[in-house]
């Protein structure tokens, strides 16, 4: 027998309400989703096509970094995943909002970086007839994601969003983009009673285990090889691999060598690194690139910069290359031992099945000899000025190696990769593949607030710096205590390095004579400026400015004709450095 409610009331003795279920809409569902996910975060910048979702997020906050451009919102949360190991969240409108977040996802993609980017459309009524602010954000990004989506019935809301942040931070971690036509935001939404975040995508499976046979094979070659060597790339990071790189190294007595990305992979002053290989490398790495028997490549990519001339680089060795991308084994280099795996289980499985052969002392002598004939070198005087080399001693000096560094691309960039030692992993942010000008300030700020109480640096080129210089305002607003060195030569400076090698001192474009006085420009935004001219200016300001607990800007004015050496010439192989020691 069915009561009906006036009945019910009097059978309980209490009032019955009835109740239809709660009705979200889309950007209420996609708020909820991310706050699953544990989003702590996120970088954006509102627009008329996200407006739904910026209202939804005002009704139920999470943490929102308002950038003052889309590619420094972008930059923010590379820099922000790359030192914390988590996703970095990007929200931008549709049109210029979105093309504005191009260079950061393909600067992502280079150097896998976890993203998810979620952009604005304008409603799936009006795509395609170019509507106000309509771009193809869907085409524009195929190339330079790990996947993409675009949201086409707001019941697929919740699932799109697992996938992305499952995409994006397996395997090979990188950007996906998801692309939200505004109907879809303001489209109801009946909340299921159960929002699973379980993943479902038979056709995307990383393998992260490596093969028993192809790790045996590894043994067996580190066994017989007298002179091997270890190559560590940003997938020993990723992986969290560094204590099992460490150990097996130890263990076998290999010699390590870091690619750009990969530094902080093995502790800086450790007895068995040899340094940065590649274009810009120590003559000991390279070298011993060239002259091993036994190339064991762990999380790296093999690119240009650090091979030089494949036709003559490592022209010796038997190369094992351990990467969890397959497409990346084989690509550039002949590999005889490929094993497609997460570089820690790798690692592991080796340290478990091979045993040392105690033949490699010789050749460990070798290039502890050769580490002591040929360190980086410059030419200090106080006639020549200030150089960028002796402000980089003094940061690694004044921050015990310890620091979050994150740079731009350039001369800079790579004086800091040689002359800054890092004691810890993660600690390291630059743009490597793509090589973007205007990455490391916004990069920096991402890097503070993954780590709160870590001291962050940014070494930044005064051209690079005026590319995103506006996100000071973020140091403003938020007293970020990010340290800005500025080391200005007044040029493009590895521009006009080239064009000084290799285009008969032609400096085409490359001088930058008038620029801003960039300590006015910090007090603008209520910020601490320091201008260094000096070195003895530089050891007392460096010092009194790193210490600060505030935001902090440091001009320093280098001289500018300084080039980075060594260095391998385009076309060149690794044994073919110049510059290697002093004229």
């Amino acid at each position: 027998m069915k009561l009906t409610v006036e009945e019910a009331e009097q059978v309980y003795d209490e009032p019955i309400t009835t109740k239809a279920p709660r009705q979200l809409n889309g950007a209420d569902v996609f708020i909820e989703t991310l706050k699953k996910h544990q989003v702590e975060v996120i970088f954006g910048y509102p627009g008329g096509a996200v407006l739904p979702i910026y209202d939804a997020l005002y009704k139920n906050p999470i943490k929102h970094i308002l950038a003052r451009h889309e590619q420094g919102a972008i930059h923010a949360a590379e820099g922000y995943a790359r030192v914390s190991g988590k996703v970095g969240v990007v929200i931008a409108t549709s049109g210029p909002g979105a093309t504005n977040l191009v260079t950061g996802i393909a600067d992502a993609m280079m150097d896998s970086i976890p993203l998810v980017v979620f952009t604005g459309q304008v409603a799936t009524t009006v795509i395609g007839t170019d509507a106000f602010q309509e771009a193809d954000i869907i085409g524009i990004t195929q190339p330079i994601t790990k996947h993409n989506y675009q949201v086409k019935d707001v019941a697929d809301f919740p699932r799109i969003i697992n996938e992305a942040f499952h995409i994006a931070s397996t395997g090979r971690p990188g950007p996906v983009v998801v692309d939200i036509p505004k109907n879809m935001a303001t489209s109801l939404f009946v909340t299921p009673e159960e929002n699973s975040q379980e993943v479902n995508l038979p056709g995307y499976q990383p393998t992260t285990k490596p093969n028993f046979l192809q790790i045996q094979k590894a043994a067996q070659a580190i066994s017989t090889a007298k002179q091997p060597l270890i190559l560590a790339g940003a997938g020993v990071l990723f992986a969290k691999a560094t204590d099992e790189l460490a150990v097996f190294a130890e263990k076998y007595q290999i010699p390590i060598t870091n690619t750009l990305l990969g530094l902080g992979g093995i502790e800086g002053n450790h007895p068995l690194f040899l340094g940065m290989a590649g274009m810009h490398g120590t003559y000991t790495a390279n070298m011993a690139i060239q002259t091993c028997d036994l190339l064991i490549n762990v999380g790296a990519r093999f690119d240009d910069r650090l091979t030089g001339n494949l036709n003559y680089f490592a022209p010796n060795a038997k190369v094992v290359h351990i990467d969890i991308d397959p497409a990346e084994i084989g690509k550039n280099v002949p590999t005889e031992i490929p094993i497609v795996a997460d570089a820690k289980e790798a690692l592991e499985a080796l340290l478990v099945q091979g045993s040392p052969n105690g033949n490699t002392a010789a050749w460990l002598e070798s290039l502890n000899i050769s580490k002591e004939q040929y360190p980086f070198h410059y030419q200090a005087s106080e006639e020549r000025g200030l150089l960028p080399q002796q402000v980089l001693e003094l940061v690694h000096e004044y921050t015990n190696g310890d620091a979050v560094v994150t740079t731009d691309v350039g001369q800079h960039q790579m004086w800091t990769a040689q002359y800054y030692k890092f004691t810890q992993p993660h600690n390291w942010v630059t743009s490597g593949g793509l090589g973007t000008m205007g990455f490391g300030f916004p990069a920096a700020i991402g890097a503070q607030l993954a780590k709160p109480n870590a001291k962050v640096v940014s070494i930044v080129g005064d051209a690079g710096f005026q590319m995103t210089l506006q996100e000071l305002s973020l140091l403003q607003e938020l007293r970020i205590p990010v340290k800005v060195i500025i080391l200005n030569n007044q040029a493009l400076g590895m521009v006009r390095q080239w064009q000084e090698t290799f285009h008969g001192e032609r400096f085409s474009q490359s001088l930058i004579p008038v620029q801003p006085d960039f300590v006015k420009l910090a007090e603008a935004y209520d910020i601490k400026g320091y201008k260094i001219e000096t070195f003895e200016d530089a050891k007392v300001l460096l010092k009194e400015a790193l210490e600060s607990d505030e935001p902090v800007l440091i001009d320093c004015r280098v001289v500018q004709k300084e080039s980075v050496y060594p260095m391998v010439a385009p076309g060149k192989g690794l044994h073919e450095m110049i510059g290697v020691k002093p004229e």
